[in-house]
């Protein structure tokens, strides 16, 4: 049945309620998949009736960034006005996070932007935790009753199709069993906005019109995409990328997150592949080789990659297009079990050719003589062309020659190869993802990709992509030597890992698809879960150690634990005793924290009271790593920004005093000396014009400007010597 059509957000809405009534259950996409208009005029209605009872059940809501001070909004202001352009606002994120919900409004997230609703009364206490894949389960239990989803649309043949494009992750998931509410009795709208800034995606993501009830279609309602921006990757994230770069096998898969720690992970991985000798001299004089040698031998490889990585991953981010354009992510997988196999046994090649009719005859694929179904399945991946059909016991090619599908017949199989024989195995993709976001330069390259190379990569529900239930002998031989890159916030010693909730019960973040990949880590055959996190961390201005004894919380518990990356090494601890976990963790530790979480772990009677961490170990220091590293960075590896920098040069500058001044006023004694130093700071050097014209305090007015003004000047004092410039950039110097 062909949708309502819609012009008109307020006419759109009117609908909705005539259809479901006053009682509003709304599930929306996380990330970039919320259509903000329509959750505006929606949320916008609510706010107006208060006999409307709206709930809002979603994740990862996105603004752009605006700073909590007064200097943090005038370095952001103009950079998220360049960056995030005419990107609307959702007007109920806004109210939530000032505390302004109207009282029949609620919203239920599982999954924050990390850090951005601590402290947050209503977001904390209406938080859902669940692992991505039961999200479905649990929206369908609440009573969800809307769903609204961005769109794109394309025309082809004189018909009209829709693709969920970067989320079709849980909308492909609800809507059957949603259906099945709607024949037992709820009333039920799933909507789409149309916006053409979408990339269009294929396979899954593609719909027809008959899938929505209702299609808001108008231009004014286009905007431009949340873009994420570049990262700076300090030494210590370069280091555990450098790592996690000796874990991946050339032909097996892998699954990366988004944000510096990924991008250090793909700086490191493109630098294995392009240029080999230099990422083997890094391994040796950085002494990776000589404290991990046995862990990367045994899982690892440090050689260039010939067959290539396939990508199984819940986010599509910039991180895997970078490998995929570095020439890395080009491993083709099918969703054929018998013709997985055989290309993973070298069997069958991409190409096509006689042999590959014999292989699959051999293998029992395909029969002796070609039944209509062979030639159907032939046809789909490519083996036979597109343009050959059967008309009774004969093969038609395009040319009209007539052919019996005899294939144990040597002059009728020559004739099967020189008439309708393909090239190239069709259908393969190189990824598959529930879900993008990544920066403008991401989005803006999958739009301008031809259509053939965009189907490479496939956008499907998450039950697909996070779990193998659906086809387990397929994703065992689609998910060869998997590596499952995750980030974690507090690991304990006994192989625990934080990744989304503080001590006190505070959510950062959320589960999201964490614990589903490092389940399937232990399913899959020759997998590995990886979770990377820094040893230490700044808290309230003091430095603590992310390694623990114990924590409050638990993300992942300690007898999933597996491989550990930190600046420091590698920790592998599938399958070993509580001891040599304690032991391998230690290993890796700041050198500053290593003796009191030795001697807790002797109390605990955990670890033999003689033992003694390795000398080699003993030098986990950010100065030594940073002195390791420095010759390399002279030489202009390991760079801020591998992949560009949306920062201007003075905002370069300008951001890390900033972040130096946040850091040294976390306490009360950094804040009486950050005033302290301000009062005597002067405003008139020129070496500080340019960052105080950015900041729009050249000329203050007024006593609260003049303070700023002094701020920054102080920090950029204290920053000077610290900060390297951008390009055509001097250092700030008194």
């Amino acid at each position: 049945m062909s949708p309502l059509m819609f012009d008109d957000l307020d006419a759109a809405v009117d609908a909705i309620l005539a259809r479901v009534g006053k009682r509003l259950l709304v599930g929306t996409p996380l990330g970039i998949g919320k259509p903000n208009h329509l959750l505006n005029a929606l949320y916008g209605r609510a706010c107006r009736d208060s006999s409307l009872r709206l709930t809002i059940m979603t994740a990862l809501s996105l603004n752009r960034p605006a700073g909590k001070s007064d200097l943090e909004r005038r370095f952001l202001g103009p950079f998220a006005q360049r960056v995030f352009g005419d990107y609307p606002e959702l007007d109920y994120l806004r109210d939530l996070e000032r505390g302004a919900l109207p009282p029949n409004v609620e919203i239920s997230e599982f999954y924050f932007k990390s850090g951005n609703l601590l402290g947050n009364a209503h977001a904390q206490q209406h938080y859902v935790s669940s692992n991505y894949t039961h999200v479905v389960r649990d929206m369908l239990a609440a009573g969800v009753n809307v769903i609204l989803q961005m769109v794109a649309k394309q025309e082809r043949d004189g018909r009209r199709f829709y693709s969920l494009s970067g989320n079709p992750d849980l909308t492909l998931d609800i809507l059957p069993p949603l259906r099945a509410a709607e024949k037992a009795g709820r009333k039920v709208a799933v909507v789409g906005l149309v916006n053409n800034h979408l990339p269009y995606m294929h396979g899954d993501a593609e719909v027809g019109a008959e899938f929505f009830d209702m299609l808001v279609d108008n231009p004014r309602y286009a905007h431009q995409l949340f873009a994420v921006p570049n990262l700076a990757i300090d030494p210590a994230e370069h280091m555990i990328g450098l790592y996690a770069s000796t874990l991946i096998r050339d032909g097996g898969t892998l699954q990366v997150g988004i944000g510096s720690l990924g991008d250090a992970f793909v700086y490191a991985t493109r630098l294995r592949h392009a240029d080999n000798p230099r990422y083997l001299e890094l391994l040796q004089t950085l002494g990776v080789r000589a404290k991990f040698e046995r862990v990367i031998a045994a899982l690892g490889e440090t050689a260039p990659f010939g067959t290539g990585l396939y990508a199984g991953s819940e986010m599509f981010s910039d991180s895997l297009l970078h490998l995929y354009r570095a020439g890395i992510l080009k491993r083709r997988v099918y969703d054929h079990d018998a013709i997985q196999k055989l290309l993973n046994e070298g069997k069958l090649s991409e190409s096509i050719g006689p042999d590959t009719l014999s292989v699959l005859l051999k293998a029992g694929v395909i029969h002796a003589t070609l039944t209509a179904e062979d030639v159907i399945f032939l046809k789909r991946y490519g083996i036979l062309r597109a343009d050959v059909r059967c008309d009774e016991d004969v093969l038609i090619p395009a040319d009209g020659a007539r052919l019996k599908p005899d294939l144990t017949n040597r002059e009728d199989f020559a004739r099967i190869v020189t008439h309708a024989l393909g090239t190239r195995l069709a259908g393969g993709v190189l990824l598959h993802g529930a879900f993008f976001l990544g920066s403008n330069w991401f989005y803006e390259e999958l739009r301008r990709m031809p259509e053939p190379e965009r189907r490479l990569f496939s956008m499907t529900a998450v039950s697909k992509v996070n779990e193998i239930f659906s086809d387990v002998a397929l994703e065992q031989s689609q998910h060869r030597h998997s590596r499952f890159l995750n980030i974690c916030m507090k690991m304990t010693l006994l192989g625990a890992a934080a990744s989304d909730t503080l001590a006190g019960g505070q959510v950062v973040s959320g589960v999201g698809g964490q614990y589903n990949f490092v389940a399937m880590a232990h399913a899959l055959r020759q997998a590995r879960s990886v979770l990377m996190l820094k040893s230490t961390r700044e808290e309230r201005g003091r430095t603590v150690s992310n390694l623990v004894w114990d924590y409050a919380q638990c993300t992942i518990p300690r007898h999933l634990r597996d491989l550990v990356i930190t600046e420091y090494g590698i920790a592998d601890l599938r399958g070993r005793q509580d001891w040599e976990v304690i032991a391998a963790l230690l290993n890796i530790c700041d050198s500053r924290f290593q003796d009191p979480l030795l001697a807790q772990a002797r109390r605990a009677g955990k670890i033999p009271r003689d033992y003694r961490i390795p000398e080699i170990f003993r030098h986990n220091t950010p100065a030594e790593l940073h002195a390791d590293l420095k010759p390399f960075q002279s030489a202009g590896l390991f760079p801020e920004f591998p992949f560009g920098c949306e920062f201007t040069p003075e905002e370069l500058v300008l951001g890390k005093a900033l972040l130096n001044l946040k850091r040294r006023t976390a306490n009360w004694p950094g804040r009486l000396a950050a005033l302290a130093a301000a009062l005597v700071a002067s405003t008139g050097k020129a070496a500080y014009r340019p960052y105080l014209q950015r900041m729009g305090l050249d000329r203050p007015a007024g006593l609260r400007q003049r303070l700023a003004a002094k701020l920054l000047a102080a920090a950029l004092a204290h920053t000077a010597g610290q900060v390297r410039p951008g390009p055509g950039e001097n250092a700030v110097s008194d």
